[in-house]
């Protein structure tokens, strides 16, 4: 089937956590309509459910103002180029799977000309800059929403919109076996063992990999037979954090840097510290305590740092409407606090079961059967669409 055929569905997501949630989407649609043609923007999860990459996701991994100015030509000029073709062979569906920055004008664009849209994973209009929503009744035929808070939003504005759940609490087991993981991954069972995940974006790690590097090595100097173990996402943000080691002699920590395998690492580890984003959500459903740091260029954190409303920026937080797990931004992302909160963690055995307990209630509200929503939403217009 061409690309012009009726079934095509064009599918783009931004980065790692889009990726995945993107390969879901498209197992979801394709059970469904098993002579559908995808293709678009994705990274490997997505082009192994069969989805004909037309651009390497990585091109818009970019986060913060002053980083988006930077590549600004490059993400528009793919956006343009993408626009022609889908608009000179119409998809019966397009869905932006996040990164709205660049999916939103794509759908106002694609929308306009007749093409319906969807989008999965609404934008955080709750957290800050709300005005997006009257964009976002332009452009979007169809919202897709995966926090359960979420819905209320788009149905005031008048906006189309169904709460799939997320498709991670799903994935990913309550609580696994930790011995087991442990096992699997060749730890000693009875050691403490903490994981660092300094982001998907080479942006972030490159903002977040010496903060985490010198927190490591006070965490080793509290505890010397600590395991810490680094996983990452590909080969150049692995590349970039083990130069940063090198540079600040770090050889001598008990430190492993994984190539993928996040998931196996924290169901073996006693606290995780992860950098804001997805990866604080996947710690919180495997049941495991997080602190969460972030970092970024000063110029973008001094223009978004007042547009938030909200006290908290992590998703544990965010779905638990409170502070349950520790946030450093920015200056106060130091080694000093984040050692401190992960040694807090570590040796407090009441506060890690009362996390467990608020992170299981988190996973209950989010496992829905996501596959089947999206599609009872979806197929509708892709059939209506491809219909003669």
């Amino acid at each position: 089937m061409t690309e012009a055929a009726p079934l095509t569905i064009a599918v783009v997501a931004g980065e790692a956590s889009g990726d995945l949630l993107g390969a879901h989407l498209i197992r979801a649609l394709r059970a469904r309509l098993p002579e559908a043609h995808f293709t678009g923007i994705g990274g490997p999860r997505m082009q192994s459910a069969g989805m004909t990459v037309l651009y390497p996701m990585e091109k818009l991994a970019v986060r913060g103002y002053v980083e988006v100015l930077r590549h600004y030509a490059g993400i528009q000029g793919i956006r343009r180029r993408l626009a022609a073709r889908f608009l000179a062979h119409p998809p019966a569906l397009f869905v932006g799977v996040d990164a709205p920055d660049f999916n939103l004008d794509l759908e106002l664009k694609l929308k306009s000309a007749g093409i319906p849209t969807a989008h999965l994973v609404g934008p955080s209009i709750w957290a800050w800059r709300g005005e997006r929503i009257e964009k976002i009744r332009r452009a979007v035929g169809h919202m897709l929403v995966i926090f359960p808070f979420e819905q209320e939003i788009y149905e005031t504005a008048g906006i189309p919109v169904t709460y799939v759940g997320h498709p991670l609490a799903e994935m990913l087991a309550p609580s696994p076996d930790r011995a087991a993981a442990r096992e699997q991954l060749r730890l000693p069972v009875g050691a403490q063992v903490i994981v660092l995940l300094p982001g998907s974006r080479l942006s972030e790690v490159g903002q977040m990999a010496d903060t985490f590097i010198e927190t490591a090595r006070q965490v080793a100097a509290a505890v010397p037979d600590a395991q810490i173990l680094v996983p990452l996402l590909n080969r150049s943000t692995r590349d970039l954090f083990e130069t940063a080691l090198y540079r600040r002699e770090a050889g001598d920590l008990n430190l492993t840097v994984m190539f993928g395998h996040a998931h196996e690492a924290m169901a073996a580890a006693d606290v995780v510290l992860a950098a804001s984003g997805t990866a604080t959500l996947e710690a919180a459903l495997i049941g495991r305590p997080v602190v969460i740091a972030y970092r970024m260029p000063r110029a973008s954190w001094w223009i978004m740092r007042n547009r938030g409303y909200q006290p908290y920026v992590g998703l544990p937080n965010i779905l638990a409407g409170e502070f349950i797990v520790p946030e450093f931004l920015q200056d106060e992302a130091t080694p000093e606090n984040l050692s401190q909160a992960v040694l807090n963690l570590l040796f407090d055995g009441v506060v890690r079961a009362r996390l467990e307990t608020r992170f299981a209630a988190i996973a209950r509200e989010l496992r829905q059967d996501s596959a089947g929503r999206m599609a009872a939403a979806l197929v509708p217009m892709v059939r209506s669409r491809a219909a003669p």
